[in-house]
């Protein structure tokens, strides 16, 4: 069968970039492929949930205009579809003198990012949150929670309503581009389109590898692990309470998440996955494990940051110590607080001299649009990043 378009990926960036596809161009044929049988299985659906403001991008960056213009639309469509999200507000807590001199700068940043920001010292910041301690805050005002994979599901039911073909359980074998067209074959079958964007997350650089399109970086899995407070600890924070991330540290830290559900969340922790769609501590993937250690961008990350990963691994296996970091801001908590959560894993794109890929990456050609790399916060951000590669195409 031919189409006009199509995407292979059924997460928050694939689904919003074929709607912004179909916004320009009505009347288009599209048809979107996911290997598992539900949309949002991976990286969207194991989101933590939260809606950023922006406060951590560079000022002028492309990821600090994506996250603010995506928490405006994320929130608006929200609204507009009946889908539950809380603007519960975000402190980012300091604990020592050194996390108060981190958070000026942090202040600095989000005013030139115009962002709604305040600070508070220690007595302001216990009458917010009484059990929780620290120096000083930024109370970063905008920042929300929602359903991301509800968000999913009311995509997915416009795509429908606008003509498009959703395929569930759809894994993409070959991809070829031929002159002005591309052919991609899957088990059981085949199709032909004009043009192909893969929005594959966690598989995006195989993707691109099977459609013979060379690039220098390879996905490196990072599981983030979660617990859940037990519901009686449901009243512990009014507000999402974060630390004041360590500059030298590519991950944010564990951080006390409020969930739409009413819930709280503790973390999450960045340790190596062993498999890259593996969410239980045991899983691994031989396939997977031996695709990082033949890639020398993998050592090289590994030496760069082998004492903060030490202390990452021993935390994971030893509760305690994750407990400490939460004690930091928020000593209440015990040992029994921490209930079994899934883990989620974060699809981190690594170039071949180790450099950790912090912003978008893309691979192109006369007819393919490969996202190799859609960093945090992508589920914010997510509608104005299909808005973006929608333009990429040449749509009007």
């Amino acid at each position: 069968m031919k189409y006009d378009y199509c995407i292979i990926g059924g997460g928050i960036v694939g689904l919003a970039t074929a709607l912004a596809i179909l916004r320009r161009s009505p009347g288009a044929s599209l048809t979107l492929l996911e290997k598992e049988n539900t949309l949002a299985s991976h990286q969207t659906g194991h989101n933590s949930g939260v809606i950023h403001a922006g406060v951590y991008y560079a000022p002028g960056s492309l990821k600090a205009d994506l996250c603010r213009r995506g928490a405006e639309a994320t929130k608006a469509f929200c609204q507009e579809h009946g889908i539950p999200f809380d603007v519960c507000g975000k402190l980012v807590v300091a604990t020592d003198e050194r996390e108060l001199s981190r958070m000026e700068a942090l202040y600095s940043r989000s005013q030139q990012n115009g962002l709604s920001v305040r600070r508070l010292d220690a007595s302001e910041l216990a009458e917010l949150e009484p059990n929780i301690v620290g120096k000083g805050a930024l109370l970063v005002e905008t920042t929300g929670i929602a359903d991301y994979k509800a968000m999913c599901s009311k995509m997915a039911d416009l795509l429908r309503i606008a003509g498009a073909d959703i395929r569930l359980g759809v894994r993409v074998t070959a991809i070829r581009e031929r002159g002005d067209q591309v052919e991609l074959g899957y088990d059981g079958g085949s199709i032909v389109t004009d043009r192909l964007i893969a929005c594959a997350g966690l598989q995006s650089d195989r993707l691109a590898r099977l459609a013979g399109v060379p690039i220098d970086h390879q996905i490196i899995p990072f599981r983030g692990e979660y617990f859940r407070l037990p519901a009686s600890r449901a009243s512990l924070i009014r507000h999402l309470i974060y630390p004041v991330p360590d500059p030298d540290l590519p991950f944010l830290g564990v951080h006390l998440t409020r969930m739409i559900d009413g819930g709280i969340t503790v973390g999450p922790n960045a340790v190596l996955g062993f498999a890259r769609e593996g969410y239980s501590k045991s899983a691994a993937n031989v396939a997977d494990m031996l695709d990082f250690a033949r890639f020398p961008g993998f050592w090289k990350v590994m030496g760069k940051h082998f004492n903060s990963g030490m202390i990452e691994m021993k935390n994971s296996l030893w509760k305690r110590g994750y407990l400490e970091q939460c004690r930091k801001y928020c000593p209440q908590l015990t040992i029994d607080d921490l209930l079994p959560s899934e883990a989620g894993i974060r699809a981190q794109a690594v170039m071949r001299d180790g450099t950790l890929v912090h912003d978008f990456l893309f691979a192109e050609t006369s007819r393919m649009l490969h996202v190799c790399n859609a960093p945090s916060p992508a589920a914010t951000s997510a509608l104005p990043i299909g808005e973006m590669i929608a333009a990429r195409l040449g749509l009007q």
